[in-house]
């Protein structure tokens, strides 16, 4: 029988807590969304599309990033208070890889690390 692996991602715009079950052992893990530096922001200027594009690259990264670790589980519940979850939950769909992932989006409030775990414990009924 095929080992059920689960992961919750409680996400906004710039960071993912990532909650995974596999085996009866709990993982977390955190991917942020890497932040500007001064200078490069300086570089940047007041040029609106240079700014817009850097933000649509760095988005997709964390996009990239968090698709890495979602093809490695059965079900994912992707939740938290933006849309982010949303824009990668699109994202995910638009990729024959994830076919065979469960995928579900819930909207939530902010929530600790410890709620964000009893939220993905209550929700996979673990």
């Amino acid at each position: 029988m095929k080992t059920q692996k689960l992961l919750g991602i409680w996400m906004d715009q710039s960071v993912a807590n990532l909650i995974g079950f596999s085996n009866n052992k709990i993982v977390t893990n955190t991917i942020e969304l890497s932040p500007e530096l001064p200078e490069q922001l300086e570089n940047i200027g007041s040029d609106e599309s240079l700014m817009n594009n850097k933000e649509q690259n760095k988005l997709s990264d964390y996009f990239l990033n968090l698709s890495k670790v979602i093809k490695e589980y059965n079900e994912v519940l992707l939740f938290g208070p933006s849309s982010a979850k949303a824009e990668l939950f699109h994202k995910l769909k638009e990729d024959s890889i994830f076919d065979k992932i469960e995928i579900e989006i819930q909207s939530t409030d902010e929530m600790t690390i410890n709620q964000q775990e009893a939220f993905v414990k209550k929700y996979f009924e673990i």
